[in-house]
C-alpha cells in the first residue's frame, strides 16, 4: 500500500516546539491534560480563547443552567466531588471545574485570550504550526478539545441590526442587563431555552417564546443529597460505585434509541405524554407542544418547570405558523402580522455542532483543507483521527455524541485511544502518525450503516444531530461501552507511522 504524505516545506522558526498543544480548557482539555501528566508528558500547553478557563460550565451561565445527566456520572472518573444534588446547577459545575483546574495547577499550563485561527501541518519539520491571536506556536501533536457546543449559531433575521433594544445569545449572557419588568422574546425552545424560560418568566413583564419545533419533555428525577451521602461521594471508592450504578441504569436506553420504537413508546413517549397532559390542561396549548416525530429523534428535554412556565399568563408561545417575519426598531413582526414591542431578545438558537464545528481553518497534507475533506459531511476514525491530518486528534469529533449517558465517558474513552497513539509514536521513535484512508472509510461506513436503524435517522425530524448532508454526524449509534472497547483495542494496522521528515 502506498501512503502519500505532505509536501509543504515551510520551515518552523527557532521557537519552542511543544510535544502537544491542547486547544480548549473545558472537560475535554482537562481530561487530555490529566492523562498527559499521568503519562509523564509534561511538555504541553493549553490554549484558551477566553479570558478564563473552564469551558462550557464557566461560559454558559444563563439563568436556570443545569446539567441533564446525573452529576456523579457527569464528572471526571478520577476526580470525585461531593455533589449537592443529582443534577447539578451551573454554579456547582463551575466550582467543580475550577477545583480540577486548581488541584492540578493547569493554569500554569494555559495561555488565555489565545484564539486559534489556523492549524497548518509542516511536512519538513513534521509538526503543526498553530496560528493564534497571540502569535504562532508549534507542536508535534495537537489535541483539539474546544468542544462541539462552543460556537454559537446566530440566525439571520431581516432587520435585526435595526433593533434598538438589547439582544444576546444564551452562550454569552449579559448579567449586567436587568430583565425584570422587561418585555422579552426568546428565540428557540431547545435545551437552553427550556431552562431559561422558567427561570425568568415570573420576573419579566411578558415573555414571547418562538418555537420552531416542539420537543418531547420528560420529568426531571432530581433530588438533593443528604450531607452524609455528599461526604461519601467525595471518597473515590464510593464515588466509583455510584458512577457504575448510574452508568448501567442509563445504558439500556440504547436498545430503544437504536432497535425498537416500541420500547421508546412504552418507556419514554408514554411518560412524556402523561407529563404533558398533567402540566398543560389547555388543549390548544398542549397541541402546540406535542411533537409529530418519534421521541428521541431530537434531544429529549428533562424539566419539571418548563410546562408550567409556558402555561403562565405572562408567557405567549408562538409556533412555526407565527414565527418571526422581521425585526423593527422597537421589536419584531410575526408571520401573522402581530407587532411586538420588546426590550430584550434572547437567542437560544444552539451551536454549530456538525458543519463548521471547529471554528478555525485546518490545513493538512499537501495543503488539503479539513473543510474540503469534510465537504460531504464530517467524518473521522473513532471520531478522533483523519487521513491526511497527521498527529491531530479531535475530542468530541464526528459521531462521538451520546444521547443516553455522560459525554465525559466518551471523552475519557477517546483519551485511551489518543494516549495509546502518542505512546506508539514515542516507542517507535516516529515523527508522525495518521490513520489510513481504508481504515477511516471502513469505520465511517460501519457507523452510518448502524445509524440507519436509529431513531436519530428514522424518527421523522430534523435536528442538530444531522449535518447539512442529512447524515447524522453528531451521535454514536450504539452502546458507549462498545465505543470504549473500540478506543481501547488499538489496531496498528489502521495507522501509518512515519520516521523523519520528507526528502
Amino acid at each position: 500500500m502506498t501512503f502519500t504524505f505532505c509536501g509543504n516545506s515551510t520551515l518552523a522558526t527557532a521557537q519552542h516546539t511543544y510535544n502537544v498543544i491542547i486547544i480548549g480548557t473545558g472537560f475535554g482539555g482537562q481530561s487530555a491534560a490529566l492523562q498527559l501528566l499521568r503519562q509523564g508528558m509534561t511538555d504541553f500547553v493549553m490554549l484558551e480563547r477566553r479570558a478564563f478557563m473552564g469551558g462550557t460550565w464557566c461560559q454558559n451561565s444563563y439563568p436556570g443552567a443545569q446539567v441533564d445527566v446525573q452529576s456523579p456520572l457527569y464528572s471526571l472518573a478520577s476526580e470525585p466531588y461531593p455533589w449537592s444534588q443529582m443534577f447539578a446547577e451551573q454554579p456547582e459545575l463551575e466550582a467543580y471545574t475550577k477545583q480540577v483546574l486548581a488541584k492540578h495547577r493547569l493554569a500554569d499550563k494555559t495561555k488565555l485570550n489565545t484564539n486559534v485561527t489556523e492549524l497548518r501541518w509542516l511536512d519538513e519539520p513534521q509538526q503543526w504550526q498553530v496560528t493564534t491571536s497571540q502569535g504562532v506556536f508549534f507542536a508535534k501533536s495537537v489535541i483539539s478539545a474546544q468542544g462541539p457546543l462552543s460556537n454559537p449559531l446566530m440566525p439571520d433575521f431581516a432587520g435585526q441590526e435595526n433593533f434598538c433594544g438589547k439582544r444576546f445569545h444564551t452562550n454569552a449572557w449579559d448579567h449586567s442587563y436587568d430583565y425584570a419588568g422587561k418585555r422579552v422574546a426568546i428565540i428557540g425552545s431547545g435545551a437552553s431555552a427550556a431552562q431559561v424560560i422558567p427561570a425568568i418568566a415570573k420576573q419579566v413583564e411578558h415573555l414571547h417564546v418562538f418555537q420552531r419545533t416542539p420537543h418531547w419533555v420528560m420529568p426531571r428525577p432530581d433530588r438533593k443529597f443528604a450531607p452524609w451521602f455528599r461526604k461519601l461521594l467525595g471518597l473515590k471508592p464510593f464515588y466509583q460505585v455510584v458512577r457504575k450504578i448510574i452508568y448501567w441504569a442509563l445504558e439500556w436506553r440504547v436498545l430503544a434509541f437504536k432497535y425498537s420504537r416500541t420500547l421508546l413508546k412504552i418507556f419514554a413517549e408514554r411518560e412524556a405524554r402523561g407529563h404533558l397532559r398533567k402540566q398543560i390542561p389547555d388543549a390548544e396549548l398542549r397541541q402546540k407542544l406535542t411533537p409529530d416525530y418519534t421521541i428521541g429523534c431530537k434531544r429529549i428535554i428533562v424539566s419539571n418547570t418548563l410546562y408550567p412556565a409556558l402555561a403562565s399568563d405572562k408567557v405567549t408561545l408562538h409556533d412555526r405558523n407565527d414565527g418571526i417575519r422581521e425585526f423593527t426598531e422597537h421589536g419584531l413582526v410575526t408571520q401573522q402580522g402581530h407587532e411586538l414591542e420588546l426590550d430584550l431578545v434572547i437567542y437560544s438558537t444552539g451551536f454549530k455542532a456538525t458543519d463548521g464545528a471547529l471554528g478555525f481553518n485546518v490545513v493538512g497534507c499537501d495543503g488539503q483543507r479539513l473543510d474540503d475533506a469534510w465537504k460531504d459531511y464530517p467524518r473521522a476514525y473513532l471520531g478522533t483521527m483523519m487521513p491526511g491530518f497527521p498527529n491531530l486528534f479531535l475530542v468530541t469529533g464526528p459521531n462521538t455524541g451520546i444521547g443516553h449517558t455522560s459525554a465525559i465517558f466518551v471523552i475519557e474513552s477517546q483519551m485511551i485511544y489518543i494516549m495509546r497513539v502518542l505512546q506508539e509514536l514515542a516507542q517507535r521513535d516516529a515523527s508522525s502518525v495518521e490513520v489510513t484512508v481504508a481504515a477511516e472509510q471502513r469505520y465511517t461506513d460501519k457507523i452510518h450503516h448502524e445509524m440507519a436503524r436509529t431513531v436519530w435517522q428514522t424518527g421523522g425530524c430534523h435536528s442538530w444531530y444531522q449535518s447539512n448532508s442529512g447524515k447524522v454526524t453528531a451521535m454514536f449509534p450504539g452502546f458507549s461501552f462498545v465505543y470504549r472497547y473500540l478506543a481501547w483495542r488499538f489496531r496498528p494496522q489502521d495507522h501509518h507511522f512515519k520516521h523523519g521528515a520528507s526528502a
